[in-house]
């Protein structure tokens, strides 16, 4: 088994001014998506949600608002997972509530250094 990260894109919206009853059922769609995942045994860490504002810092030292100002598009958050290959942590990415609602998960391997480090 090797280890996932699913990050979670999406662009910020600022006329949505959700309900506490909307954001109580968002918060309930993704509960049971991860409940799921965790129910297989393939939920490595719940990971966590991250907001809209930040900062970024350059290489040449500037430093610009927003995490991807220029592109309008965030990482929303993410959680990691354990699967065979990219395939599988692809099929654990389906019915996740970041994509209904327009936005996309990004699944990218977890290189394990100490493995690496152990064959050299």
């Amino acid at each position: 088994m090797k280890d996932f990260m699913m990050l979670f894109h999406s662009e910020p919206n600022p006329d949505f001014n959700p309900t506490p009853e909307q954001i109580g059922a968002e918060m309930k769609r993704w509960q049971d998506w991860m409940g799921g995942i965790g129910a297989q045994g393939r939920l490595k860490s719940p990971g966590e949600g991250l907001g809209f504002e930040g900062k970024t810092m350059h290489a040449d030292g500037t430093i610009t608002d927003g995490p991807y100002a220029e592109v309008k598009e965030i990482v929303g958050g993410f959680i990691i997972v354990s699967a065979e290959n990219a395939a599988e942590a692809i099929q654990l990415a389906q019915g996740c509530p970041a994509i209904s609602n327009g936005g996309k998960v990004e699944v990218r391997d977890i290189v394990d250094y100490e493995s690496l480090a152990a064959e050299g």
